[in-house]
């Protein structure tokens, strides 16, 4: 009956699961499904935590690069660095093995944020300096804790 659930509705499925766990009634838990979808929870954790930091340092990178974009360009890259850090963080605060987990992916993070600043400059438009490749340093440019320091925004230092 339970994999039934599982298939026919999420949602009803969970609930179930959380008011048999709440009634101790542990035999007649759908153990199978409930351990897929804890460990399905936590590889999404750490997809998400790595958007983030991939795009926190994407736009470090270009506020470091192409220091000489237009402010409201600028502009656009500093509220992303403040909440995508701010999400980071957070993540770290309510996940401390995230720590680990950061330096485990901070290589795999940094080769996309190069990628996607190296495209996103590709695009600039009208008057904006198109930055060449080689500008992006092709190893981690910053420490762990610039990146973490609210305060820091690359070689801008805001």
């Amino acid at each position: 009956m339970n994999n039934q659930l599982y298939e026919q509705d999420f949602n009803v499925w969970r609930e179930t699961i959380i008011k048999k766990i709440k009634q101790q009634d542990f035999n007649d838990i759908d153990w199978e499904h409930l351990l897929l979808e804890l460990e399905d929870m936590g590889k999404s954790e750490k997809r998400l935590f790595l958007s983030n930091l991939t795009i926190l340092i994407a736009h470090l990178l270009k506020l470091t690069v192409q220091a000489d974009a237009p402010e409201m360009m600028k502009g656009s890259w500093y509220s992303s660095v403040t909440e995508h850090r701010f999400r980071v963080k957070k993540d770290l605060e309510e996940n401390p093995s995230f720590k680990n987990y950061l330096h485990e992916v901070i290589s795999i993070a940094y080769a996309d944020a190069r990628k996607l600043a190296i495209k996103e400059s590709k695009n600039a438009k009208l008057g904006v300096r198109k930055p060449d490749e080689t500008e992006y340093a092709l190893d981690f440019p910053f420490t762990l804790e610039q990146l973490l320091d609210e305060d820091f925004y690359g070689d801008l230092g805001e």
